[in-house]
């Protein structure tokens, strides 16, 4: 089966074939429109890369949050039971 793409040096040979006009400006459209695609492919990398990176971080800062809430609540499980705050009342029928 043939190939149904050219690539960059593939066009960079055809070149060297055709001789017309046309033929080297649709060439140096095509050189150009690879040139742009690699720094798409390097742009998309360096994204890819720092969304990596942005990952790790809110993992390890996730992680912190989720350990100062488990301290948290095993500390209001250990706290000893306290009286209430308030007025205390007597019951003065008991007292007649």
């Amino acid at each position: 089966a043939m190939p149904m793409a050219f690539t960059e040096q593939g066009v960079a040979m055809l070149s060297s074939v055709l001789r017309s006009k046309v033929a080297i400006e649709v060439n140096i459209s095509i050189m150009r429109a690879f040139v742009l695609m690699r720094q798409m492919a390097i742009g998309y990398e360096e994204l890819s890369r720092r969304i990596e990176e942005l990952e790790v971080s809110t993992d390890a800062q996730f992680n912190e949050l989720y350990q100062a809430l488990t301290q948290l609540l095993s500390q209001s499980k250990q706290q000893k039971e306290r009286r209430p705050v308030g007025f205390v009342t007597y019951n003065r029928d008991k007292n007649e």
